[in-house]
């Protein structure tokens, strides 16, 4: 009989590890083999990470009030538009005609592209005290110049199109990589697939595919081994004919960052939202379901790249980022959240202020956010009609956390409180203060229970009642409160 059960016991240890082995590749080039790889587990875990956005449109910094600055190029025209300079419209063209004159291309930009004020160390820092765990630098934007060293980019543009060749003299991706993997956090960049007017991508598509995008690609892969990358400029064509599957085959059987690279979802004009290691929103409201992961990113501004012409009101308040924060956390999402550095290699103060109070609240509630998952409920509304929220797309969407946490709202229904779980623990997160009392409805306790603020050094009092636990809040002044923005109470033992 036991040498029976020994049997058994081998059979489903085998059975298992046929399982792993197959979960963990080798994967084909196709979409059905590509998906089933696992997600690695730190990206679910991580929560935060920081976009960064910057190039030679640092240099100009300008675009109308609600567009993208990283942008300009493609906003103020030009001859590869076929748009002669006197047809030419718009506030960008505008704008660029009254400040560098009519006969100013942009290409121009990339010498006075200097980056001479650039201290990675000093970036690095500002992202570990924020409270993010990876950053994401723009290798290359759809301008097509690289932040790295690229004989691809020098050869199809007739020119060094690139920051080690040209503009700061400096290998930008590489010296930032190093610092943010000095300081204990991943790093990885944004890639974009196509460039607006490659003379190759304006000519031979499949061309520009075979021997500048995959070459370039698994060049600047193979030598800053990414922990995660963010395709993008993937719209114009299907994953087929960006030979998407079989560079994702390459990148997670054989690249040196195979392990523990994740990557998006926009690959292909058909793939977003279906294929890839998380999903993407844009500005947008994020995802109601933590089926499958996923990340909002988006700008402190209107704009990712730095718009000169936003102003404080353009800004969203750290109370704003800490509650968008913490309403995607309880979806199942990630936050990537964008700076926009001068050309000079600074990160306006304005910026710095907002990462800093993030890191502020984390540092107090981070228990609340790492390695958390989804619980049964998101959230916990007030009485009152329920604010409609479009969740799910994946560009430009209205998304108002004021509109949905603010205590006075004319009688509709607010949150009261965001929910996270992590081994058995529950985590009530307030965008309020709570006041005297605070109902947590439709929970049961056990004799086990115990309830906390996060900050607070002394366990609280509770009772149940019929609607769930009832908990009396720490009487404390506007002094002692243990954070700004958001309040957490820690509930163990529920049943």
């Amino acid at each position: 009989m036991k040498k029976l059960c020994s049997f058994f016991v081998l059979l489903l240890v085998g059975l298992l590890c046929a399982q792993t082995s197959l979960a963990a590749g080798p994967y084909e080039a196709n979409w059905e083999s590509l998906d089933s790889r696992p997600l690695p587990g730190w990206y679910q875990d991580a929560k935060f990470g920081i976009f960064i956005h910057w190039g030679i449109y640092a240099v100009p910094a300008w675009a109308p009030k609600g567009q993208y600055a990283e942008w300009y190029w493609n906003r103020m025209g030009g001859p590869l538009k076929g748009i002669p300079a006197e047809e030419r419209k718009g506030e960008a063209w505008d704008f660029h005609v009254q400040n560098y004159g009519v006969d100013f291309e942009y290409q121009q930009f990339a010498p006075l592209f200097k980056a001479e004020l650039f201290n990675p160390d000093q970036w690095a820092e500002i992202f570990k005290a924020a409270g993010a765990k990876y950053v994401v630098l723009t290798s290359k934007h759809h301008d097509g110049f690289c932040l790295f060293q690229s004989q691809e980019a020098n050869r199809s543009w007739g020119q060094a199109w690139n920051s080690v060749d040209n503009g700061p003299h400096r290998d930008l991706l590489g010296d930032l990589g190093d610092a943010v993997r000095a300081a204990g956090l991943r790093m990885g960049f944004y890639y974009s697939l196509y460039e607006w007017y490659n003379p190759l991508w304006l000519t031979d598509r499949g061309l520009f595919v075979d021997k500048h995008m995959i070459p370039q690609f698994k060049d600047v892969v193979t030598r800053y081994n990414p922990s995660i990358i963010f395709s993008d400029g993937e719209w114009d064509m299907p994953s087929e004919d960006w030979k998407s599957p079989e560079l994702l085959a390459w990148l997670f059987n054989e690249s040196p960052c195979k392990d523990e690279v994740v990557v998006d979802d926009r690959w292909g004009k058909e793939t977003r939202h279906h294929h890839g290691s998380y999903y993407t929103t844009e500005y947008a409201s994020g995802m109601d379901t933590g089926d499958h992961p996923w990340e909002e990113s988006r700008g402190m501004g209107h704009s990712y790249g730095y718009n000169r012409n936003e102003s404080l009101a353009d800004y969203r308040t750290s109370r704003e980022l800490i509650l968008m924060f913490i309403d995607l956390i309880s979806r199942g999402g990630n936050l990537l959240l964008n700076v926009g550095p001068t050309a000079d290699g600074r990160i306006p103060t304005i910026m710095q202020q907002r990462l800093r109070d993030m890191g502020s609240w984390l540092a107090v509630n981070g228990e609340a956010i790492y390695g958390t998952r989804p619980w049964r409920e998101s959230r916990q509304w007030s009485a009152g009609e329920i604010p409609q929220v479009q969740y799910g797309d994946q560009y430009m969407v209205k998304y108002d956390i004021n509109e949905v946490t603010k205590k006075s709202n004319e009688g509709k229904a607010v949150v009261e409180a965001f929910f996270t779980q992590k081994e058995g623990t529950v985590y009530a997160i307030c965008p309020n203060w709570p006041g005297k009392t605070f109902t947590i409805k439709q929970v049961t306790p056990s004799e086990k229970t115990q309830i906390t603020m996060l900050g607070v050094d002394s366990p609280l009092s509770w009772k149940k009642t019929d609607a769930g636990i009832e908990i009396e809040c720490p009487d404390l002044s506007p002094g002692e409160a243990p954070c700004d923005y958001a309040y957490t109470f820690k509930l163990t033992s529920l049943q």
